[in-house]
């Protein structure tokens, strides 16, 4: 099932996703460049919000532009929650700023509820991502005018191995075979890159500065003129960006309405979700005045509400934060022995570095160093990817084709030992793929099972990172403590993803496993996520059917009502064919049918093929042609 107009086809290109946590954005290398591509509303960025009601499910712009009026079952920010645990402190934060619930599902698995046809439905973070993947997906295969099934996909930089598996098993639910998954920054550089590269005069230091609406990455990087892109260091935040400086905005102006008018909104829904659309509107407005006034009609309990809101204002607020981006850069230099004057280049991408108080801070770090913006800040993540995608999918110009990536794991891999200490296999900022081998011993008598906590994260105390997985070895054979000996083999694969093996080295027992913590999905689970998926594609088309089909009955009828009222057609008609009473007849008829469709607005094709074929009868009765 689908669009007949796309086709099947064997040398299909791959395509580059950015998957944002506000917005994404889909490119592909066609035509010797690079394409952004459009969406039905010819935004070439699209909402990652997916929106659920009484007929139908809503992805991207439509979903967005009903989110103030339908907030508890509008999702957004999934982003932020893939990948993660209910009981996560970050996300139990969140939990309180969302208007959508968030539940804990098994294994601590963050579940989504929202009322879908009037039944309450629960979905995991991976579904709702691949349900704005799918979007993406069927964006590019409309320009394309075919299939599409293998992608880049960006994940933030300082993702970790739960955040980075659950991103590619949604894509797997989405219908995607992931070629690579990229980090962002690192996705921007290759952007960077190509555009600059007759220019590179041997190597070149840049500083890719990333600031979206849902995280930050900052990210060192060497480019050569021969196409070889190495990362050399990349730190950031996975829940620092636009949204956040929206949420400080949002609580701004709650107590200031709790000031003026006594009293407290930051319980109502609707009143917070139409708060936040124009906060939003408000920031962007202030980085490019010096000053906005947010007015919003019947706010809350009938009170109209007015404020203004400087740029000052909205710095001062938000000062803690861009504080905390400064920081990253800082650290990052310092992770890799460099100066600031060693940084030939600062690229900005992201929307959110738009903001000038950003870019201010970031000049008077490098002591006044032009800043580079000579790439689109929300397309430069999809811009790279979509070079990458055509790099490996063997497309591509001979620039594309000698393109060299060299990445890094951001974190920290280690086990924990008896004493709670974190044992450090694999380093932060080593290249990947990358795979390094560790030897244990037993620690008691007669000891037959190991058990390796594998940890990710730079604190010594393993309590203190997050814990991906148990990792259990049984079957050793009992000796006094010490004698045997297991070697644990840690492997990072060029996606950024966690395999580890084991091997008992006295009796040769073995146990290989893949990283994927209690809060995974199961074959099972993403299984069903595809089935799923696949019948709320056929619902989506369905539903799609029945609107238009409804819209063409309307248009049809409201045409045919005008020809019947015109005055030279109705006069001509009672001259020759029709009666007074017979023409009072059909406009009754028109009439009726109107309130008909106006009191069915989810009429079934059926009863609207009935309903033409009555006016298609006055028509005939009539002698006219209106198709």
């Amino acid at each position: 099932m689908g669009d007949p107009n796309i086709k099947s086809n064997d040398k299909v290109p791959a395509i580059g996703i950015d998957l944002g946590t506000t917005y994404s954005c889909v490119a592909v290398w066609q035509h010797n460049r690079v394409e952004i591509i459009a969406n039905d509303q010819g935004n070439r960025t699209t909402p990652s919000y997916v929106a659920f009601n009484e007929t139908e499910r809503l992805v991207g712009d439509a979903a967005k532009n009903q989110a103030a009026y339908n907030p508890t079952n509008t999702i957004f920010d999934v982003k932020r929650l893939i990948g993660r645990r209910a009981s996560d402190k970050i996300v139990q934060e969140d939990m309180k700023l969302w208007p959508f619930k968030v539940v804990a599902g098994s294994h601590d698995k963050p579940k989504i509820v929202v009322t879908y046809k009037n039944e309450d439905k629960e979905f995991a973070a991976e579904e709702i991502s691949s349900m704005v993947l799918a979007k993406m997906k069927g964006i590019a295969e409309i320009f394309l005018g075919t299939r599409v099934e293998k992608a880049v996909i960006t994940v933030p930089a300082y993702f970790n191995d739960s955040q980075r598996q659950s991103t590619k098993d949604a894509a797997m639910v989405a219908g995607l075979e992931v070629l690579r998954m990229i980090h962002e920054p690192t996705a921007a550089a290759i952007a960077y890159a190509l555009d600059k590269r007759a220019g590179v005069d041997g190597k070149m230091n840049v500083l890719v500065f990333d600031l979206g609406g849902g995280t930050f990455d900052v990210s060192i990087l060497t480019i050569d003129n021969g196409g070889a892109i190495e990362v050399k260091a990349t730190g950031g935040d996975t829940h620092l960006g636009g949204e956040d400086f929206d949420n400080r905005m949002v609580n701004y102006f709650v107590n200031e309405f709790k000031r003026k008018h006594k009293a407290d909104i930051s319980m109502n829904l609707k009143a917070l979700g139409r708060l936040r659309v124009h906060c939003e509107r408000a920031k962007r407005t202030i980085s490019t005045a010096s000053q906005t006034t947010i007015d919003i009609d019947c706010l809350f309990n009938g009170i109209d509400f007015s404020a203004k809101f400087s740029r000052a204002k909205f710095e001062e607020v938000n000062m803690e934060l861009f504080n905390k981006c400064m920081d990253s850069v800082t650290t990052c230099l310092r992770d890799v022995n460099m100066s600031k004057d060693s940084i030939d280049e600062v690229v900005l991408v992201g929307g959110s570095t738009r903001i000038p108080k950003i870019q201010q801070l970031l000049q008077e770090l490098f002591n006044g160093k032009l800043l580079y913006q000579g790439i689109n800040p929300d397309e430069a993540v999809a811009y790279g990817a979509g070079i990458l995608a055509a790099n490996l999918s063997g497309m591509g110009n001979e620039a594309v084709q000698d393109l060299e990536l060299i990445d890094i794991t951001p974190l920290s891999l280690g086990v924990g030992d008896y004493k709670d200490v974190m044992v450090v296999f694999i380093p932060r900022n080593s290249p990947i793929p990358t795979k390094k081998v560790h030897t244990f011993y037993t620690i008691y008598d007669n000891q037959t099972v190991m058990d390796l906590p594998v940890y990710q994260g730079e604190r010594s105390k393993c309590t203190e990172n997050y814990l991906l997985s148990h990792f259990e070895l049984s079957g050793l054979p009992p000796a006094p403590k010490g004698v045997v000996k297991v070697i644990v083999c840690y492997e990072i694969d060029v996606n950024g993803i966690l395999h580890v093996s084991a091997r008992e080295i006295t009796s040769g027992s073995n146990s290989v496993i893949k990283i994927t913590n209690n809060g995974s999905l199961t074959k099972a689970e993403i299984t069903k996520m595809i089935e799923d998926a696949e019948r709320y594609k056929l619902e989506d088309e369905a539903h799609m059917k029945k609107v238009m089909a409804h819209e063409a009955l309307t248009e049809f009828v409201y045409k045919l009502r005008a020809n019947i009222k015109d005055y030279k057609v109705r006069t001509k008609l009672r001259e020759t064919v029709l009666s007074v009473k017979d023409l009072e007849d059909i406009d009754h008829q028109i009439e009726e049918a109107i309130e008909w469709l106006d009191e069915h607005p989810d009429a079934e094709i059926v009863d609207l093929e009935d309903k033409e074929v009555e006016l298609n009868d006055i028509c005939r009765l009539a002698n006219l042609s209106l198709h």
